[in-house]
């Protein structure tokens, strides 16, 4: 018996990717979301998930796409990761892709170089590729970069308005 992968697909533009389902909550339809000031530009905010608070991170801006229409397609998967869910923000998610393992090749070195290091590697699906993601790869490097990025702006404003009143 041969193993499969159990994959959820989902489009990011003209692009199918997938992420193990190991790893998903549940997908849900956007909702208003709120949001977060001084947050990268990629992640839209926060939602609230029958009572639990959840960061949304817009794959489409994290991935350079250009045209970001939002459509009734779009959906949030949410994933657990590090003990908290986060949302992702595709547009449109498809099904559940059962990839047998010798159909999938690892990341060619040119992605992890360029910085995509995200990417696990490449499922052959009916006669398509499907780009396969790490989950804590891509949300780690998000969150560190939020981290980051929110403790440099707090540090700053107290300076500014420390000089302001002078």
């Amino acid at each position: 018996m041969t193993r499969e992968l159990h994959i959820v697909g989902f489009k990011v533009g003209r692009e199918t990717y997938g992420v193990p389902i190991t790893s998903l909550h549940e997908i849900v339809r956007v909702p208003e979301i709120t949001a977060v000031p001084d947050a990268p530009e990629y992640m839209e905010g926060v939602i609230n998930l029958r009572g639990k608070i959840v960061s949304v991170i817009d794959l489409r801006k994290k991935f350079g796409e250009k045209q970001l229409a939002v459509d009734r397609r779009n959906r949030i998967l949410v994933v657990e990761w590090n003990g908290r869910l986060s949302g992702l923000i595709v547009d449109s998610a498809s099904e559940v892709l059962k990839i047998p393992a010798g159909d999938v090749e690892p990341a060619p070195a040119v992605l992890q170089e360029g910085g995509l290091n995200c990417v696990t590697g490449l499922g052959k699906y009916n006669g398509r590729l499907i780009v396969l993601l790490d989950m804590n790869k891509l949300l780690s490097h998000g969150g560190a970069a939020q981290k980051n990025g929110s403790d440099e702006r707090v540090a700053a404003k107290p300076e500014v308005r420390g000089a302001a009143a002078r």
